[in-house]
């Protein structure tokens, strides 16, 4: 090499470690930050310090401290407070946090007259994401069968809501995600922390977890917040039409979800596992029926 030839590439070099130090800044000139990681001690600390928080404090930590921020939301109660929330932030961070709606395509019209209201009010951007190759609920019918919700609920939780929520991750760049999920909502949500980390690596937050329904309903009413016209009628949890009824005096929010069977999610907030087992028995069913189908023609052609 040249002596000219190398001055020129160790000031190159040399220059570029001056700028950047090494190190990676606010004011670096290259994205070479890391992906937010926690530890369980670590977790268990910031749930310490976000337990005593209001909502509004806990959704500015989120903002400035989370990359790769959405809110996963079906147009609920909570998560309703939340985008109103959000909207009225005031700080040197802007909030920009877009939605994530998982249409089954058989939600309630009124679900979707309310997406419309939002649009309006908000001007939030959603990500729509529909069961993988099917617009209609006519086409998720004659792909996956009539009334998948009653002969096969797992598949259909699958290919309805969790499929599409990965490939929305995926596509997204999803790092963490805001969630309307409250521990007054009963089930599984009795012992919910503000800050979890699911076990495909994304970071949930539910921010209002500590409120109850009561104190949800009197931020809508006193802040005018557009909901769904169901709640008039005695719903206080809305999903799909099949497997949604109006919540009876004394029961708990969630209580009209799946009436009668023995079951509180809808599989987005399940582990991963349980459905990377649950394709395994399906793929062996398969299998096996694949298997004897072809050992009932070899008996019809002998």
């Amino acid at each position: 090499m040249s002596s000219a030839k190398y001055e020129n590439t160790y000031m190159a070099s040399s220059t570029t470690l001056s700028d950047e130090s090494g190190y990676a800044s606010g004011a670096s000139s290259q994205d070479s930050f890391p992906e937010v990681y926690f530890s369980k001690p670590h977790l268990k600390f910031i749930n310490a310090q976000l337990q005593n928080l209001e909502p509004q404090d806990i959704l500015r930590w989120c903002i400035t401290s989370l990359p790769g921020l959405y809110q996963t939301t079906a147009f609920g109660l909570t998560g309703l407070v939340t985008l109103d929330i959000l909207s009225k932030l005031d700080g040197p961070i802007k909030p920009h946090v877009d939605l994530i709606f998982l249409d089954t395509l058989y939600h309630f019209n009124e679900t979707y007259d309310l997406i419309d209201r939002i649009k309006k009010r908000y001007g939030q951007t959603i990500h729509i994401y529909k069961p993988a190759g099917v617009d209609t609920a006519e086409e998720f019918s004659v792909k996956h069968g009539e009334k998948l919700w009653e002969t096969n609920d797992e598949l259909y939780d699958f290919v309805a809501k969790v499929e599409p929520q990965q490939r929305a991750y995926s596509e997204l760049q999803v790092k963490a995600v805001l969630t309307g999920r409250r521990r007054s909502q009963g089930g599984k949500r009795g012992d919910l922390d503000i800050l979890e980390v699911d076990d495909h690596g994304v970071i949930k937050v539910n921010p209002l977890a500590n409120w109850s329904f009561s104190q949800v309903q009197k931020y809508v009413n006193a802040n005018n917040v557009p909901y769904n016209d169901l709640l008039n009628r005695g719903y206080k949890s809305v999903g799909d039409w099949h497997s949604t009824q109006p919540v009876a005096a004394g029961e708990d929010e969630r209580a009209g979800r799946w009436k009668g069977k023995n079951k509180t999610e809808c599989g987005i907030h399940n582990p991963k596992s349980r459905y990377a087992q649950f394709l395994r028995q399906q793929a062996l069913k398969e299998q096996e029926e694949e298997l004897s189908q072809a050992l009932q023609q070899v008996s019809i052609d002998a």
